[in-house]
C-alpha cells in the first residue's frame, strides 16, 4: 500500500480576506489577482475551503510585486480579523482574557492551517508569554510576509479583543532585517531583534490579563467543546506512520537526520514498541522516513523555488550532493531534470 502524498500545508482563504483588504489600502484591486487563483467570491465562500501553502506563497509574492509593498504582510495583519480564522478565530474571540484568546488561537491552530514545518506554541512563565511561530527558514521573497502577517495578526486580533492596542514588550525575527524594518516598530515598544533563532513575540502578564468585554461564559464553553470535538475528528484516524511522517517536518530540519529513538521518545513510547507498531502496519521507520523524504523532496521541487541545497538541508541530508544521489535513486531522475519536466507539463 503507497503512502499518501506529504503536503507542505494549507490554511483557511479566510486569509486571503485580509491580503485583500491591504492590497485594496493600498489603492490596487485585488480582484484580478485573486481570479488568476481560482479565489472569485464562490470558493472564498466555500466552507471549510483550503488554500496550499505554496500557492499561498505565490499569490502573496505576486501581490507584493504588484503594489510594490515589500511590508505586505505588516499591513495584511492590521487588516486581519479573528473571524478569519474560522471556528478557533470566532471561538477566540469569545475568551475571557488575551491570555486565553492567545492559548484559543494556538491550540486549534490545526482547525484553520496545517504546516509540515511545524506549529505555533504559547509558553508562560511569571512574568509574561512568548507567542511563537515556527520556522520557515530558508527566508526569500516569497515567505518572509508570512512570518509579518501572522506576527503583527496575532496583536491586531488580540487589540481588537481586549477594545484597547495591545504592544508586545519584545519582538524576535528569524531572518536577517529587510529594508523595510522601521515598520515593525508598530509591533512592539521596544526595536524588532531580526537574525533571531525563532520567530515570537512577548507578552506582559498585565497585557495577558487585558479582559474581552463581549465574553459571554456559556458561549464560550459552548465554542470549545465544538473546537474539541473538531480537533478530535481532525486527528483521531492518523495511522502511526502519518503520525510520525507530521513529527518528522520539524526534526529533519538543518542538516541532520532524526533517528527511530528521537521520535519514539516525541511520542511518548518505548523504542522497541514504536518498531513492533510499526511491524504491525507492514513498516519500518527507514521506511517512513525515506518515503516522507521522497514525497517531500517532490513538492518542494515541484511547488517552490528553493535551490537544491536548500532542500537538502530541510530535508536533513549532509550535503546537495547527497542529496542529488539519493533523489536519483528514489526517482531515476535528478532534482533538475524532475524540476523541468514539471515546469513543461503546467
Amino acid at each position: 500500500m503507497s503512502a499518501p502524498r506529504v503536503r507542505l500545508g494549507d490554511l483557511s482563504v479566510g486569509f486571503v480576506h485580509s491580503l485583500a483588504e491591504a492590497v485594496r489600502n493600498l489603492g490596487y484591486e485585488p480582484q484580478p489577482l485573486l481570479d488568476q487563483y481560482g479565489l472569485d467570491a464562490a470558493r472564498l465562500a466555500e466552507a471549510g475551503a483550503r488554500l496550499s501553502i505554496p500557492r499561498y506563497m505565490r499569490l502573496g509574492h505576486a501581490a507584493i510585486q504588484l503594489t510594490g509593498a515589500p511590508d505586505l504582510g505588516l499591513r495584511m495583519g492590521l487588516s486581519s480579523r479573528l473571524s478569519q480564522a474560522g471556528l478557533a478565530g470566532v471561538t477566540a474571540a469569545q475568551a475571557p482574557t488575551v491570555r486565553e484568546a492567545a492559548r484559543t488561537l494556538i491550540r486549534f491552530e490545526a482547525l484553520y492551517g496545517s504546516n509540515y514545518r511545524g506549529q505555533s506554541s504559547f509558553q508562560e512563565d511569571q512574568t509574561g508569554a512568548w507567542l511563537r511561530f515556527y520556522s520557515i527558514s530558508p527566508y526569500n521573497d516569497y515567505n518572509r510576509f508570512v512570518v509579518d502577517s501572522i506576527l503583527a495578526g496575532w496583536l491586531h486580533q488580540l487589540s481588537t479583543l481586549a477594545g484597547t492596542r495591545v504592544t508586545a514588550e519584545r519582538v524576535e525575527i528569524e531572518f536577517d532585517a529587510p529594508a523595510y524594518a522601521s515598520e515593525y516598530a508598530m509591533l512592539s515598544e521596544y526595536p524588532a531583534s531580526f537574525a533571531a533563532g525563532i520567530n515570537q513575540l512577548r507578552l506582559s502578564q498585565h497585557t495577558l490579563g487585558l479582559r474581552n468585554p463581549d465574553h459571554v461564559p456559556s458561549t464560550w464553553r459552548h465554542l470549545l467543546q465544538v473546537c474539541e470535538r473538531e480537533l478530535e475528528q481532525l486527528t483521531r484516524t492518523r495511522s502511526l506512520r502519518e503520525r510520525i511522517t507530521q513529527l518528522l517536518g520539524p526534526l529533519l530540519n538543518g542538516g541532520r537526520e532524526p533517528d527511530l529513538a528521537e521520535v519514539a521518545a516525541r511520542l511518548k513510547l518505548p523504542t522497541w514498541t514504536l518498531r513492533r507498531k510499526l511491524a504491525e502496519e507492514g513498516t519500518r521507520f527507514r521506511a517512513v522516513l525515506n518515503d516522507t523524504r521522497r514525497d517531500l523532496a517532490m513538492t518542494y521541487i515541484r511547488d517552490t523555488e528553493l535551490a537544491f541545497g536548500e532542500i537538502a538541508y530541510l530535508l536533513g541530508f549532509a550535503s546537495a550532493e547527497a542529496f542529488q544521489r539519493a533523489f536519483k535513486r528514489w526517482n531515476g531522475q535528478t532534482p533538475g531534470e524532475f524540476r523541468r519536466s514539471q515546469r513543461h507539463s503546467v
